[in-house]
C-alpha cells in the first residue's frame, strides 16, 4: 500500500499536473484569436479559472478514478511488470503530448475544426 502511494505522489500526480499545463497551453493558443491584448489576457484568465474549477471539482475525481482503475488493473493482471508497463505508457503519452504541443505546435493535437485560422497580417 505504501508503494502505491509513493508511485501516485511522485509519478502519477506530476504527470497529471503536466497534462493540466498542456491544457493551459491550448487555452493560450485559442486565445490568440483575440487581437486586443487586454481582452486576450482577461479571456485567458477566465478560461483558466473556469476550466481549473471544472477540472478540480468535476473532472479530477473522474480522472483519478480512471487512472487508479487502470493502474490497479495493470498491477493485478500483470503484477510488477504490469505496473511498470502502465507507468512507462503514462510517461510516454505525456512526453508525446509535450513534444507535439511545444515542438510541432498546439494545432497538431487539436481536431481540424478547433484549430485557429491562419493569420493574415
Amino acid at each position: 500500500m505504501k508503494n502505491t502511494n509513493l508511485v501516485r505522489n511522485y509519478y502519477v500526480l506530476p504527470c497529471c499536473l503536466l497534462l493540466l499545463n498542456l491544457c493551459v497551453e491550448l487555452v493560450s493558443y485559442k486565445a490568440k484569436m483575440i487581437d486586443d491584448v487586454f481582452l486576450r489576457t482577461l479571456a485567458i484568465m477566465g478560461m483558466v479559472l473556469v476550466g481549473g474549477s471544472l477540472v478540480g471539482f468535476v473532472l479530477a475525481p473522474a480522472i483519478a478514478g480512471v487512472v487508479g482503475a487502470l493502474h490497479r488493473g495493470s498491477r493485478q493482471s500483470g503484477g510488477g511488470a504490469g505496473e511498470i508497463f502502465f507507468l512507462v505508457v503514462l510517461g510516454a503519452v505525456v512526453f508525446w503530448l509535450y513534444y507535439r504541443i511545444y515542438i510541432v505546435g498546439p494545432a497538431s493535437v487539436l481536431p481540424a475544426p478547433w484549430r485557429n485560422p491562419p493569420l493574415h497580417r
